[in-house]
């Protein structure tokens, strides 16, 4: 028999993908941390310069990001205001998860508002960055590996559909096991939501204050951008229990990929607006803000109302607001429109993200460009597994609604 993950399989172009990806992913965090604080801040081009290692390890910076993950561990394992239960698992039964992450959010909102007001220098983050994203890296390459030796001695059951090629560097990357936990914490599940978006608004938070500092007050840019980001992340924490459903949890292994994606990768570059704003002032007047605040506002009403239907209907396909054809495939609202609505209200929200910073340079708007390839590396990922679910049904569905993200473009 093959292995689950059979060469035919394989993605992200095999072990010598994953291989380039270990090195490539870390690589550009780091670029962009650098040419975000440079004067020309070229997306493009070699860094200004590369760091000495004394610029980038600081014991400090480790026992600041372990802190980190101890306290929103702390917070997942205070009572949850509702436990909910994931998909059926290969051996037909189903985990449980807290729903407490808005709760995490909010209490550790309360707990830096206590440290500003007692002293904690919360400003003096910024410039800490590059080791905090050092000892961030450190942390998800030994974290991943602990998980690629945890899952040699899961059962066969446990483990996921697509990182057990036997190739050890493809696996490490994709991770093997599907929800490696210990006791009833589950690693996968902390690390998606919590430490890596709640830390993703602390740093720009730290930014918008250490601006304040540098020129009397925030400006109106590094306000925008502070507002869009909390609402997207406060909006995913506040309807966590929809991640349950996600690839990420019922098909992708816990290994590096994911790991890393989560403790440094969102914070660090999804914070990519704020940085180039502390160091790159924008002017911006209110007639051009209400226009980027309508976009975004349009970019969340379709995301929201998009995702809002999918879950209504995974709760409850005969529900009267949604409607299904075939083997349970949504077809109304959003659905009926595009293949991946909530795609579309993404992109629409990252264009307004970036909209603050001008049109000047390129680099504030990388993370619009990233998530647009992300996002349709991920349809074509869906695609696939849909047809493989669905059958006759999904080329159904694809006539009925031929485009996938974008209405009469994509």
């Amino acid at each position: 028999m093959a292995p689950q993950g059979s060469r035919a399989e394989l993605e992200f172009g095999g072990p010598l993908g994953a291989a380039a990806l270990l090195l490539l992913l870390p690589a550009t965090m780091f670029h962009l941390l650098l040419v975000a604080r440079s004067g020309p801040a070229r997306l493009l081009g070699p860094p200004p310069y590369l760091p000495e290692l004394e610029e980038l390890w600081s014991p400090w910076a480790l026992l600041l990001c372990l802190t980190w993950l101890g306290l929103q561990a702390a917070l997942y394992l205070l009572p949850a205001r509702k436990v909910a239960e994931g998909q059926e698992l290969k051996d037909k039964s189903r985990l449980s998860y807290p729903i407490n992450g808005f709760q995490a959010l909010v209490l550790t909102a309360l707990l830096v508002g206590l440290g500003v007001l007692a002293g904690l220098p919360l400003s003096a983050l910024p410039e800490m960055l590059l080791p905090l994203a050092f000892a961030a890296t450190l942390i998800a390459f030994i974290f991943s590996l602990l998980l690629y030796l945890k899952a040699l001695v899961a059962p066969a059951s446990a483990l996921a559909p697509g990182g057990n090629s036997g190739n050890p560097i493809y696996d490490f990357f994709l991770g093997r096991e599907l929800n490696p936990r210990i006791c009833s914490f589950d690693f996968k599940y902390f690390c998606e939501l919590r430490p890596g978006l709640i830390g993703w608004v602390l740093i720009n938070l730290a930014l918008l204050m250490q601006e304040a500092e540098l020129r009397g007050s925030p400006s109106l840019a590094m306000w925008l951008v502070n507002g869009f980001q909390l609402l997207y992340v406060g909006d995913a924490l506040w309807h966590e229990e929809a991640v349950l459903t996600t690839m990420d949890i019922i098909h992708d292994g816990f290994g590096f990929m994911l790991a890393f994606g989560d403790l440094a990768w969102v914070p660090f570059t999804y914070s990519l607006q704020a940085q180039f704003l502390l160091y790159h002032p924008e002017p911006l007047g209110l007639p051009l803000a209400s226009v980027i605040c309508l976009i975004n506002a349009v970019g969340y009403y379709i995301f929201r109302g998009a995702n809002s239907q999918k879950n209504a209907f995974r709760k409850n396909p005969s529900d009267p607001r949604v409607a299904a054809t075939g083997r349970r495939l949504l077809v109304s609202g959003w659905w009926g429109m595009v293949r991946h609505p909530n795609y579309l209200g993404d992109l629409i929200m990252a264009l307004a993200w970036s909209l603050p910073c001008g049109v000047s340079h390129l680099l504030p708007y990388f993370y619009l460009l990233y998530f647009t390839a992300l996002l349709v590396h991920r349809e074509a990922r869906d695609e696939q597994q849909c047809l493989r679910k669905y059958g006759l049904a999904w080329h159904a569905y694809c006539r009925r609604v031929p485009y996938r993200i974008v209405p009469y473009i994509y």
